[in-house]
C-alpha cells in the first residue's frame, strides 16, 4: 500500500493519463456547478422554455464562430496559452453572471462557451501527444471516471449553494475551481510534442480543413456520433431542470435528478471493460437504444413526474455507457500531421450540439408543449442507434494474444 502511493502521486506530477484525467475532472467540476443553475437562472429571467432555448442557442453560436480560429491562435502563440485562456474564460464568466441585468448573464454565457471550446481542443491535442492509440481504450474511461464525482455532485451542489447561501455563491465556487485547474496545468509544465509541431502542415483557411475533415468517412462518422451523444446531454441538462420546476418538484430536485443521472459515470470502468470485450459498436447500439426508448416514454408519463424521473435516469444510464467510449472513434482515425486542424473541427461537436437543440426547440415550443423536447430527443437517439451499425466492430475491442496469454488492444490505423 505504501509502495503504491508515491507512484500514483508521481504520475499526477507529470503529463499522462492520470494528470489529464485530473485536469478534465477539475474542468468538469467548474462547469458542473453551473450546469443546472444556468437554465434555472435563464428561466427566472425569461419565464418560459422557449426563451431559455434562445439564450443557449445564441451563446453556442458565438462559440462555434470562434472555435475554427483555434488552430490559427495556437500557431500564432502556443497551445499552453490558448489552454490557459480557456480556463481564464471559465473563471471570468461568473463575474458576468452575478452582474445585474440580463445582459451580463448573456455575456457570461458567451465567455463560458468560448472558454470551454479552447479547453476542449487543447486537451484533446495533449492527449494525442502523450497517450498512445493502443492505450486509449483504457485512458478514456479513466478520464470519465475521474470526472464522475464532478458531475455527480456539481449539478445539485450548485443549486443547493444558490438556494441556501446566496445566488452568487455557486458562481464564485465555479470560478475558484477553474483557477485551481489552471494552477495545476502550469504545475505540470506541459509542452507541445516537437515532432508533431514540426510535421504539422498549415492549412490556408478554416473552410479548407473543414472540407478535409468531412471528406474522411471515419472522421465524419466520429463527429456525427459524438454530436448526437452531446445533443441528448444538452436536452438533459437544459430541459430536465425546467421540467422539475414546471412539474412542481422544485429546483433542488431538478439538480438532484441531473446529479443522479451523471453519477453513472462512476460505472465507466465497467463500461470500459465492456467496450474492450464487445467493441464500441455493440455498446453504442445498446446504449443509444435504451436511451431512445426511455426518453420517448417520458412524454407518455408527463403527468406522473416521478415515473418520468425514473425514465430519465434510465436513459442517462444508457448514455453513460456510451460515454465510456469517449472520443475513441476520433482518436483512432485522426492522422498525426493533421491533429491540430482536425481536432478543431471535431471539437465543434460541442458547439453544434449546444446550438441545434435550443435552436429547434425555440421554434417547436412556440407550437407544442415541453414534452415535444423528449419526443424529438428520443427520435434522434434512436437514429444514432441505427447509425452505430456502421462503426467497425473491432474498434476498441481487445484481441486475445494466444501466444502470450494476454489481451492486446485492437488498433485500427488511421486512413
Amino acid at each position: 500500500m505504501q509502495l503504491g502511493r508515491p507512484v500514483f502521486f508521481k504520475r499526477l506530477g507529470a503529463p499522462g493519463a492520470e494528470a489529464f484525467a485530473v485536469l478534465f475532472a477539475l474542468e468538469s467540476f467548474a462547469r458542473a456547478l453551473l450546469s443546472t443553475v444556468l437554465p434555472i437562472e435563464a428561466f427566472r429571467f425569461l419565464g418560459d422554455a422557449e426563451g431559455v432555448s434562445s439564450v443557449f442557442f445564441g451563446a453556442s453560436l458565438c462559440a462555434l464562430a470562434t472555435s475554427l480560429c483555434i488552430p490559427w491562435l495556437v500557431r500564432k502563440t502556443a497551445r499552453r496559452w490558448v489552454y490557459s485562456l480557456g480556463f481564464l474564460g471559465l473563471a471570468l464568466a461568473p463575474a458576468f453572471y452575478v452582474a445585474p441585468g440580463f445582459e451580463g448573464f448573456m455575456a457570461g454565457m458567451v465567455v463560458r462557451a468560448v472558454g470551454t471550446v479552447a479547453i476542449t481542443v487543447c486537451l484533446s491535442l495533449y492527449i494525442l501527444d502523450f497517450i498512445a492509440k493502443k492505450d486509449l481504450s483504457r485512458s478514456e474511461p479513466m478520464r470519465l471516471f475521474y470526472s464522475a464525482a464532478a458531475w455527480c455532485t456539481g449539478p445539485f451542489l450548485g443549486v443547493w449553494l444558490g438556494e441556501h447561501f446566496g445566488r452568487e455563491v455557486p458562481f464564485i465556487a465555479s470560478a475558484g475551481v477553474a483557477l485551481v485547474a489552471l494552477a495545476y496545468f502550469w504545475f505540470l509544465r506541459i509542452t507541445e510534442n516537437p515532432a508533431v509541431v514540426q510535421k504539422a502542415v498549415p492549412v490556408p483557411t478554416p473552410l479548407a480543413y473543414v472540407r478535409r475533415y468531412f471528406a474522411q468517412p471515419r472522421l465524419r462518422l466520429a463527429w456525427v456520433m459524438t454530436t448526437g451523444r452531446n445533443v441528448w446531454w444538452v436536452v438533459f441538462f437544459i430541459y430536465v431542470p425546467i421540467y422539475a420546476v414546471k412539474s412542481g418538484l422544485g429546483p433542488e430536485v431538478g439538480g438532484a435528478i441531473v446529479s443522479v443521472g451523471t453519477s453513472f459515470l462512476f460505472l465507466t470502468p465497467l463500461s470500459g471493460q465492456l467496450v474492450r470485450r464487445e467493441g464500441i459498436r455493440r455498446v453504442f447500439m445498446a446504449g443509444f437504444m435504451l436511451a431512445a426508448v426511455t426518453t420517448v416514454m417520458v412524454s407518455a408519463f408527463w403527468g406522473h413526474p416521478w415515473i418520468s424521473v425514473a425514465l430519465i435516469i434510465c436513459a442517462a444510464l444508457g448514455m453513460s455507457a456510451i460515454d465510456a467510449g469517449g472520443n475513441m472513434l476520433f482518436l483512432y482515425a485522426v492522422r498525426r500531421h493533421e491533429r491540430a486542424e482536425m481536432t478543431t473541427v471535431y471539437s465543434t461537436y460541442r458547439d453544434v450540439a449546444d446550438i441545434v437543440p435550443p435552436g429547434i426547440f425555440s421554434v417547436l415550443l412556440r407550437v407544442f408543449e415541453l414534452p415535444v423536447v423528449f419526443v424529438v430527443g428520443g427520435a434522434v437517439t434512436f437514429g444514432l442507434s441505427l447509425l452505430a451499425c456502421r462503426i467497425h466492430p473491432r474498434i476498441g475491442r481487445e484481441a486475445r494474444d494466444r501466444s502470450a496469454g494476454r489481451a492486446a488492444p485492437v488498433v485500427e490505423p488511421a486512413e
